[in-house]
Formats: C-alpha cells, sequence, structure tokens
C-alpha cells in the first residue's frame, strides 16, 4: 500500500474518533494496526502521529 493510501485511512481513522467518540477504543486499535502496518513496510512515520500514538499508550496504561 502506498504512504497516502495510508495517510489518507489514517485521517479518516482521526475524523471517526471526533465524529463517534463512543467508539473511540476500536478507532485507536485501528490506529495502532495501521502504524504497526507502516513500520513493517519500512515506511516513514508522520511524527505526529508517533506523538499521537505514544499518549495513547500512556492512557491506556
Amino acid at each position: 500500500m502506498a504512504l497516502e493510501a495510508f495517510k489518507a485511512e489514517i485521517g479518516l481513522l482521526l475524523q471517526e474518533m471526533v465524529n463517534q467518540p463512543q467508539d473511540r477504543h476500536e478507532l485507536q486499535e485501528q490506529l495502532r494496526e495501521k502504524l504497526q502496518e507502516m513500520r513493517a513496510m519500512g515506511m516513514p512515520l508522520p511524527a505526529d502521529l508517533v506523538e499521537l500514538e505514544r499518549r495513547l499508550d500512556e492512557a491506556a496504561g
């Protein structure tokens, strides 16, 4: 999957978090999965999403 496609999917997940806060936990898991896919493919991760992931992990832990 191309980097732009990943960015688009992540953007949609973030928008859903805003629009459907009751589904936030599921959407956070989907975001983590997308970032893991990007890591597995050796793609560069946007710094703001890495920071968001770190904050989500802190909030969950």
